[in-house]
């Protein structure tokens, strides 16, 4: 039997991970392992995966391990036994883990579920390292206001907001100009409009770059993410909607660029690997070594830059309008987007399907007139609402609809 005892190191810092059995769960984990200073794991959450997240909780020594699917309780607890760790189950639990005290927590939780756990941890006044795009999208104005009400600090874990966070100087914000951010352009950058009708579930998972979860792999080729990115780069730094912009960078080594008024221009450059951007977040406002792959320019050669074709790629375009909507307009945005992708990969959406069905969602609510949301609630009642209509459209749309 593993040694399960809670590490005993005073002064430890105390660590919980929000989705640890997820891509961004599992590379936190991996940083740990290579952190110097003594951390204690306050709690470990996952949404379904029952022996990797029992395998986590006793290697990482968890006070609590929570599992998202309430049905899988007594399989954690009997994977578990013989453990001192705590058991739980089921939303509310998970949002319970996320309340305890903790000095630093990972925000991983994909989906608007991790929407009221992320808000618990940073209520708590502390370092949150947020990797859920939708606290942002869905509720970016309430949210950055409960971080200052708390005086948390909150540190991007997305490579291109990471990048903007270091090359952006907080000194001189009023001297910013513009601020890009990269993309890969997704395994069909090169493709005709043609081509990108045949794509599959299989084909769009292929990223070239990046090793990531099936939902944002296919955003990624869809470009959608860099439509949630613009809206989450709103937020976070303060500047208009005019002046985000993103460039196709297929080398995905640039991760960001910020313009100044001076002519200047600061890029962030590192591998494609998002134990930088996570290392950076749990370091911070030092920095710690990461075992990932160091640059070497020289054999890379040369890094080429081009603009985003929206003719081909219209989810950026749907994003941005949905930023410049504003109201409950995100929400919907980030719904339907949700319910196609899981369409598509279930083989009921094609592939251009996927971003007709987010702006038919967006074109049938009257999102765009209405006030930010005041409330989780609000949020959460409006993505169910969004959900419900993006599931009706999509039962109707058609085969014509679905390959528009």
């Amino acid at each position: 039997m593993a040694d399960t005892r809670r590490n005993p190191l005073a002064g430890a810092r105390r660590i919980t991970v929000l989705g640890s059995t997820g891509s961004i769960g599992c590379n936190t984990l991996d940083i740990l392992d290579h952190c110097a200073e003594p951390f204690e794991v306050t709690a470990l959450t996952g949404q379904s995966n029952v022996s990797l997240l029992a395998a986590q909780a006793i290697k990482y020594r968890a006070g609590l391990a929570v599992i998202g699917d309430e049905n899988l309780y007594s399989d954690l607890k009997s994977a578990l036994a013989g453990t001192d760790i705590e058991v739980a189950a089921g939303a509310a639990a998970i949002t319970e883990a996320a309340a305890r005290p903790a000095d630093w927590t990972m925000a991983a939780i994909v989906g608007a579920a991790g929407l009221r756990p992320t808000l618990a941890a940073v209520r708590q006044g502390r370092t949150v390292a947020l990797a859920n795009k939708e606290c942002l999208v869905c509720a970016g104005a309430l949210f950055m206001a409960e971080v200052a009400a708390s005086r948390a600090i909150l540190l991007p874990v997305d490579s291109e907001h990471s990048a903007v966070f270091q090359a952006l100087d907080n000194t001189v914000c009023a001297g910013v100009e513009k601020i890009i951010l990269t993309a890969s352009g997704g395994p069909f950058r090169n493709f005709s409009a043609e081509d990108l009708k045949t794509v599959t579930p299989q084909m769009a998972l292929k990223h070239p770059n990046w090793s990531m979860g099936a939902k944002i792999t296919i955003d990624s080729a869809t470009m959608m993410n860099k439509g949630l990115e613009i809206i989450e780069a709103f937020y976070l730094f303060r500047v208009g909607v005019h002046q985000l912009d993103i460039l196709v960078h297929p080398q995905s080594i640039v991760h960001a660029l910020v313009y100044y008024c001076d002519g200047s221009v600061l890029a962030q450059l590192s591998s494609p690997d998002m134990r930088t951007p996570i290392a950076l977040s749990l370091a911070w406002p030092a920095r710690m070594q990461a075992p990932v792959a160091r640059l070497d320019l020289a054999s890379i050669g040369s890094l080429t830059f081009q603009p985003v074709d929206e003719g081909r790629f219209p989810a950026l375009r749907i994003a941005r309008q949905a930023l410049l909507a504003g109201g409950l307009a995100p929400i919907v945005l980030n719904a339907a987007n949700e319910i196609a992708v899981a369409a598509f990969l279930g083989g009921r959406l094609t592939f251009n399907g996927i971003p007709a069905l987010v702006e038919k969602t967006l074109e049938k609510t009257i999102s765009g007139v209405s006030n930010a949301p005041v409330s989780i609630d609000e949020v959460l009642a409006t993505d169910a609402q969004a959900r419900r209509i993006a599931d009706e459209i999509l039962g109707s749309m058609g085969a014509a609809m679905a390959a528009a």
